[in-house]
Order: structure tokens, then sequence, then C-alpha cells
């Protein structure tokens, strides 16, 4: 979607790039982006940009599997023909930055009192800061809310969404009860894919997956949020529930009219509203993250954020890219387009949310209070670790022990922990 967006003062700042560049660097700039609305709506404003600075960019697109290649053999080779990143700070941030690929970006943030890195939640700013260093600005968040149908709780006699998880168990299997051919719950089942839905369910049981080293996947609270998670689909998800699903395949039998409730990142929503991907957009709403033993605790995190290759020879104006493109204006116009954001002034004012349905403007808002910064354990070797730590969800959802699966996690989780303290 083709947007149109303010231009802020892109020069301003003074910006030292971060790592001692003097700003003399080439007048064509090199970013590497995610395929991503994020990523059009930019490209479709860097018309005011490339004549405001008399930069020249030249932009690399990629789908998320190419972009993890590019940047493996690029970085690791200590190229410096990438300025700008666009990467995922919970997927291969911290190894990005213990590797030393992303710059610096500390003094950046902090030298345009009009850019205001102050307004970026703190959740995802802590997520794209290492060992006290910012490497990153997050410019895409995501947190876990309740998607539901609205006609299938008034046909189950229900009044209104949910507000705890003991409520979504009754609820969803009163929905079930009342016409066995549409599931009361559905939600992600892969085992890594699942994952990082699964978090909210283990933090508002008090769980994490890990504390100060140790890994704590077999704890009492995290035992319970798994037995509670894989029982919710094998007890009133869809009949013969498969367990390798990711979000296309659960979103799909929501917006099929085959579930009645789905715990979803609210930035997919666009997938459940709109009449031209969804057979119920009429009848979808949305609520807060039910809440658990412990609360609502829903993720609230950077999906998406913007760093410097550490071996740029351009970082000044690379830094200029980033202020310009998370500048309070053009985040104001990407939110309108549907990109959630990380500013809080954003989030707080009315233009910010007027394209959201109402409901889901309140139930981020809410998540965005308490929400927990990370939706994954934060390690190194990300992937392999997911699938660990995923596999008490397909045990508990297939009626096996998921108890026992979650001690043989633990275990295995444990040792990469080690591993990455050597």
């Amino acid at each position: 979607m083709a947007v149109a967006m303010g231009l802020a003062a892109c020069g301003s700042s003074g910006s030292s790039g971060g790592s001692g560049d003097s700003g003399s660097g080439s007048k064509t700039l090199r970013v590497t982006l995610a395929n991503h609305v994020w990523t059009e709506n930019i490209k479709a404003a860097l018309g005011d940009f490339e004549k405001q600075t008399g930069l020249k960019v030249e932009v690399t697109q990629l789908g998320e599997s190419q972009l993890s290649d590019q940047y493996n053999v690029k970085l690791n080779a200590g190229a410096s023909d990438i300025d700008v990143m666009m990467y995922r700070p919970l997927q291969e941030g911290k190894l990005f930055a213990k590797n030393g690929y992303l710059a610096d970006l500390s003094k950046d943030v902090k030298a345009n009192k009009d850019w205001d890195f102050s307004d970026f939640q703190a959740g995802p700013v802590g997520t794209t800061t290492y060992k006290g260093k910012v490497v990153g600005v997050p410019i895409i968040t995501e947190r876990e809310v309740l998607y539901y149908r609205k006609d299938l709780l008034a046909k189950a006699g229900l009044t209104a969404p949910p507000k705890t998880l003991d409520e979504l168990k009754t609820a969803a299997a009163a929905v079930k009860a009342a016409d066995p051919g549409v599931a009361g719950f559905v939600a992600r089942t892969d085992k890594s894919a699942a994952v990082t839905q699964f978090s909210s369910f283990l933090y508002s049981f008090g769980g994490d997956f890990d504390k100060n080293g140790k890994a704590t996947v077999n704890s009492d609270a995290a035992k319970q949020a798994y037995a509670f998670y894989g029982g919710l689909l094998k007890d009133s998800g869809p009949a013969n529930v498969s367990t390798d699903m990711s979000w296309p395949e659960a979103m799909a039998i929501f917006t099929q009219g085959k579930a009645a409730f789905y715990t979803e990142a609210d930035s997919l929503y666009k997938n459940a509203t709109d009449p031209a991907k969804s057979k119920v957009a009429d009848t979808v709403g949305f609520a807060p993250f039910p809440a658990g033993p412990a609360g609502s605790k829903p993720y609230n995190i950077p999906s998406w954020a913007l760093g410097i290759n550490a071996n740029s020879k351009n970082q000044a104006n690379a830094w200029k890219f980033i202020e310009w493109a998370t500048s309070k204006e053009q985040t104001l116009a990407q939110q309108k387009a549907g990109v959630p954001s990380a500013r809080t002034s954003v989030w707080a004012n009315p233009e910010g949310t007027s394209t959201y349905p109402k409901d889901l403007a309140d139930a981020i808002a809410a998540s965005a209070k308490g929400g927990v910064a990370h939706d994954r354990p934060l390690v190194v070797k990300v992937s392999q670790v997911r699938e660990v730590v995923g596999q008490p969800i397909v045990e508990a959802i297939t009626g096996k022990d998921p108890a026992a699966s979650a001690d043989t996690a633990n275990q295995a989780f444990q040792k990469f922990l080690d591993d990455e303290q050597k």
C-alpha cells in the first residue's frame, strides 16, 4: 500500500554514525529489507528522502529465508556492501550483536531530541539493546491477542469474550458442544511455530523459558502451561488436529468459519477482517489475552528492527535513513497503513489507531502495558532451541505426557545455555 509519508528533518542530529564515521561516506546508500508491507510503504516514500538528503538509496528486498542466508554469508565474511539492515531482534539479534555485526547506535539515538528515542516502548527497546548498547531501532511490534467470533459466542449463550484462561477453556468447550462441526479453539500446533504463541500462556501461568542462565521449561508453571495449551487444542480444537500448523494454517481455519477462538499476533489481524480473505470478517472481535494464575501477560515484542552493519563505510548516512524511516511522521503513516509500531505517541494519537477496529486497539493498549519483551528463548541458536522447547506442546496435543517431555526438553535446553556461557 502506497501511503503519503511526511519527512522528518533528516540531517538535524549531527550523527556520527555510532562508530567514528565522519559523514563523508558514499552518496549511495545500500539498504537490505524484508518482504513486508512496511518495506513497500518505505519504498513508496523514498523519493522524498532522496530529494531532501541528496542520497541515492539502493534497496535489496528479500524473503525471510533469503534474507537470513544473505546475512549469514555476507556478515560472517565482514562484507561492507550492506549499510542498513532490517533484522529480527528475537530470531537473530543476539547472534548478530554477539558477533559484532551491528554498529553501536547509543550516541545516535540520543542526538536528536525531536526524533525522541524515549518515545519508543521499553520492551521492544530492551530487545534491540545488547549489553547496554543500542544496536537497533524497533520498527514493527506484535502482541498476542484473542481473536473470536461474536456470532458463535452468542449462539453458545455467551455475552462477552473470556477474560481468563479458565473462562476461555469453558467457552471453547461450550461452543464445540453447541456445534460439533466448529472448533472451540485453534492456534499454532507445529512445535517450532507454536513456541511464540505458547509463550503468552507460559508467562500468564507464571513461568518463563529460562532465568539467569538456568532452563525453566520444566517448572510447575511451565508444565501447567504446556498441559493447558495442548489440552485446549486436544479437547476443543479442530477434529483430527494436525501438529504441523503455523499461523497460515491456523488462521485459515478461523477465517473459514471453523473456529470460535484463536490466539495470535495482533499484526495479522487484517487476514481476519478483510472480506477478501475472510468469510467471517463481519463477525470477528478482539480481546486482550486472557489472564492466567499470574495475570494477563502476553508478549510485546519487536518483530523487526533496523540496524547498521558494523563494517559499513557509510554509517552516518545509514543513520540518516534510520532516523527518517523511524520518525514520528513515518511511524504514524505506517501504523495507519496497518503496521503496528513501537512508538508510544503514535498509539496515544487517535490517528494512530483510526484504521484499527476499536476493540483491537483497546486489546493492544492493554497488552502493551504488561507485555513481556520476548516470545521465545533469548539465545543465539534460536531455531534449534524452539524445536526443543516446543516438543512438549506436541506431546500435550496428542495426549501424551507433557510433563515428562518438559523434563527432557529442559535438560536439552540447558545444554544450549551452558554452551553459550563458554
